[in-house]
């Protein structure tokens, strides 16, 4: 639970590369995610090829601070065969929550860079990434060892409370 309470955005990276075990362990925490009628729905893309990244990196007007991850991690959704294919966004939605914790737990930085809803974001990942018709992309999981520093805010607000009874 330290995690939620420490997981901050974090957009400049150093040049140390990620370790394969961490990138595995962080796409079990991915795939440790509730779904919709246990759908599953998620394919992970690991970018590690720099001029790809580059160019993810320009795929959304505030992607830009990819540039400098050694690793990208491109979540996408299955759209056929699923049980409940209206509720995929939200079961990629915690799959990638999931994934940030765990790459803070691993002393990682990340940044998740929203692609869906905007179809537009959606079909420039799906072209740069030459992925299948069946899939769509959801997001951009900038990750790297954190060149920032950075304190988690405090969001707690009462007031935003309200108890039915």
């Amino acid at each position: 639970m330290k995690s939620i309470f420490e997981r901050v955005s974090i957009r400049q990276y150093t040049e140390q590369p990620v370790e394969q075990e961490k990138i595995i362990r962080i796409l079990q925490a991915a795939m440790q995610a509730p779904s919709a009628g246990n759908q599953q729905p998620w394919e992970f893309y690991v970018v590690t090829n720099p001029s790809m990244i580059q160019e993810l990196a320009e795929s959304s007007p505030y992607a830009g601070c990819a540039a400098n991850a050694s690793v990208l991690i491109v979540p996408v959704y299955r759209t056929k065969n699923l049980v409940f294919p209206e509720y995929a966004q939200i079961d990629l939605s915690i799959a990638q929550e999931h994934m940030w914790l765990e790459a803070n737990e691993l002393g990682l930085g990340g940044v998740w860079l929203g692609i869906a809803p905007l179809q537009e974001r959606m079909d420039a990942v799906k072209k740069i990434m030459n992925l299948p018709d069946d899939v769509e992309a959801f997001s951009i999981f900038a990750l790297g060892y954190p060149a920032e520093t950075r304190v988690q805010e405090k969001r707690f607000d009462e007031t935003r409370i309200h108890y039915v009874k």
